[in-house]
């Protein structure tokens, strides 16, 4: 099969690689649409050494089942399919408590486990209970969306649930801050104001209904215990920029929270005079819910949300995944970009 192999920074040709072989629990999915990750932009464009030579990216995807294991019983060639959560241990005190995240197992589990091998191929193999069925009212463009919104919904319980009666900024409009405010808009939080240098993504935000800001408008208080005006309840820290995790801290009211959503390369220098003082609460959220998945499937394909919005028109072909990821790493894309290994199905 076709699959774009990662050689090394902005190298990822297009190379034939085995079909994976099935075990007796698992599934082949024909790829339709994978969605670029931003950790897949820290591999491909700027961050030596995050990625593995020899290795596949893409976590983000949609399908169909075209062969399925002897012993497999939850779903059937032909179903459409989109690839969920690496499995957890189960039976860790994180597990017992609905926390999966934390799994103490994580980093032995799953895909964790050996050389990952993702969906920027045209096949990609799954236990049958990493797999979950879309709704019809779902094209498989847009399911391949469920990923990123698990991760949104994530950050959005970790601020304590979407609340109408609060203010939220989100600094970072890329997929998960601009799919965080579609979640929170979704629920009827009307006061969502995004932070974001970008112009498309500013426009992209404002089309889904939050207000957008210039970051370097944002007020700058000159003393820990000085609080700006109009402040918010909750920041959703979502670019992973060490600038947006600093001033993100102070737009904060007194007693208030800040979730640090995006993985960045340079750590921010806080204040904790300010935490201090304010009592603000900093914490942070990876990766999903232990329901986040069916959450997420279940709001795009409510009508709630405006799908089209949050995938660029145009898809890409394997041998266009670079020239995305720079793309949207330079901000020239706003929306998701969707790669097609075996075009649309």
């Amino acid at each position: 099969m076709k699959a774009a192999v990662f050689r090394g920074i902005r190298d990822v040709p297009v190379e034939m690689i085995a079909v994976p072989t099935l075990g007796d629990h698992d599934v082949l999915i024909e790829v339709s649409h994978c969605g670029i990750c931003g950790s897949d932009l820290h591999f491909i464009v700027h961050w030596p050494g995050a990625g593995k030579p020899g290795t596949v990216e893409g976590h983000e995807f949609s399908g169909r089942i075209v062969a399925i294991g002897s012993n497999v019983t939850k779903v059937a060639v032909g179903d459409l399919v989109v690839g969920g959560p690496s499995e957890r241990c189960g039976s860790c005190e994180y597990c017992r408590a609905s926390r999966p995240s934390l799994c103490t197992e994580r980093g032995r589990v799953g895909a964790d486990d050996g050389d990952w091998m993702g969906a920027f191929a045209q096949y990609k193999m799954l236990s049958e209970r990493q797999v979950l069925k879309i709704p019809q009212t779902l094209e498989l463009k847009h399911a391949a969306l469920v990923e990123p919104m698990a991760v949104a919904l994530h950050a959005i319980t970790r601020a304590g649930g979407a609340d109408p009666a609060k203010r939220y900024l989100i600094t970072g409009g890329g997929p998960i801050g601009f799919l965080s405010v579609a979640a929170l808009i979704a629920v009827g939080v009307g006061d969502v104001v995004v932070s974001e240098p970008h112009a498309a993504r500013r426009a992209l935000c404002e089309r889904l209904g939050a207000r957008v800001v210039d970051p370097a408008t944002l007020p700058k208080p000159t003393m820990p215990h000085d609080i700006v005006a109009d402040p918010f309840d909750v920041v959703l820290e979502c670019s992973g920029q060490r600038a947006a995790m600093e001033s993100g801290l102070a737009q904060l009211k007194r007693g208030g929270l800040m979730v640090f959503v995006g993985a960045g390369i340079h750590p921010p220098k806080i204040d904790p005079n300010r935490v201090l003082l304010n009592e603000l609460t900093i914490t942070g959220a990876f990766v999903y819910d232990h329901d986040g998945f069916e959450r997420a499937l279940e709001l795009l394909a409510s009508g709630r949300v405006p799908v089209h919005e949050l995938v660029e028109a145009a898809d890409v072909a394997l041998g266009g995944l670079v020239d995305a990821c720079v793309a949207l790493n330079d901000g020239l894309l706003a929306a998701k970009v969707m790669v097609t290994p075996n075009g649309a199905l």
